[in-house]
């Protein structure tokens, strides 16, 4: 095999690989929420990683931004993605959303970025791809429909649909201001500023307080070697080289996914609606990526 062809199965491959680890951050929370205040938890975490990058960075001696311009994009791109949409899903499930529902409001994600790509970025939507994310969408429903339960949702969708908000913006932001970079350096401006914010908030609003369980170093040391420095270096390396829309679909997948480790890790059943859901979620993902291209 070529180098070329090497290269070109590798990069077919890396959205899947993000999908997969992305998804699993559904899982990390409801291992290590049960010992840990949300925000604390996320401030371990981002804590954890600086204190992997940090010395990362300085061993190998990772180029830093050209501008003070730049690092200031980074880190507000940080802001959105890991305080505002981490923090959002956190608050929500803790606060007793269902993981389904949750990933439910945070899958409206492609759709809103579809609706904001024309007026941020330049990029035109085609029908096809509007089709292929509204089928994206009902497929999403369908996988959490028998999980949404008689829950009074009214408080608990402020979080959620702040993490929503979080992600798009996020997503857009970088891809307009920010598109590439160095992923230790840029790990590092962008998990800063997050630890920070979720530092002054947490103080403010929480005990602070960890039972240093076995299951919650799990779930930590998951969330950060496998979230924080993998998924998120996949998601960079993937808005640098897609399109905002093609990249944002992705995230249709997610929930079923995450339900089909759930169902592997602890048995929760898959009904025949979530199965037909899940199709459908993958078919409009195939359907809006292969136009996208």
């Amino acid at each position: 095999m070529s180098p070329a062809n090497h290269k070109a199965r590798l990069s077919a491959c890396l959205p899947f690989l993000f999908v997969f680890l992305w998804s699993t951050g559904f899982i990390g929370a409801k291992f290590g929420l049960p010992y840990a205040e949300p925000l604390t938890f996320l401030l371990t975490r981002y804590l954890l990683v600086l204190a992997l990058m940090i010395p990362l960075v300085l061993l190998t001696r990772a180029p830093w931004p050209a501008d003070a311009r730049q690092v200031m994009h980074i880190g507000v791109s940080g802001l959105l993605v890991h305080a505002l949409y981490l923090g959002g899903v956190f608050m929500a499930i803790k606060h007793g959303l269902p993981a389904g529902v949750t990933a439910l409001v945070v899958g409206m994600q492609p759709l809103l970025t579809a609706c904001g790509v024309g007026l941020l970025l330049g990029e035109r939507v085609s029908p096809r791809q509007w089709l292929g994310l509204l089928l994206g969408f009902i497929g999403v429903t369908l996988v959490v429909a028998n999980k949404l339960g008689d829950v009074p949702l009214a408080g608990m969708l402020v979080p959620a649909v702040a993490a929503l908000l979080g992600i798009t913006l996020g997503t857009l932001y970088q891809k307009r201001f920010c598109p590439r970079f160095d992923l230790r350096t840029g790990s590092l401006i962008q998990f800063l500023p997050a630890a920070v914010l979720t530092a002054l908030v947490a103080w403010a609003t929480e005990s602070m307080r960890i039972e240093w369980t076995p299951q919650f170093v799990f779930a930590l040391l998951w969330l950060v070697l496998v979230l924080s420095v993998g998924a998120i270096s996949l998601l960079n390396v993937l808005i640098r080289s897609g399109s905002a829309v093609n990249v944002a679909t992705l995230f249709y997948l997610t929930p079923p996914s995450t339900a089909l480790i759930a169902w592997l890790l602890f048995g929760e059943t898959l009904g025949a609606l979530a199965v037909a859901g899940m199709v459908l979620a993958v078919s409009g993902v195939y359907l809006a990526r292969a136009t996208a291209r």
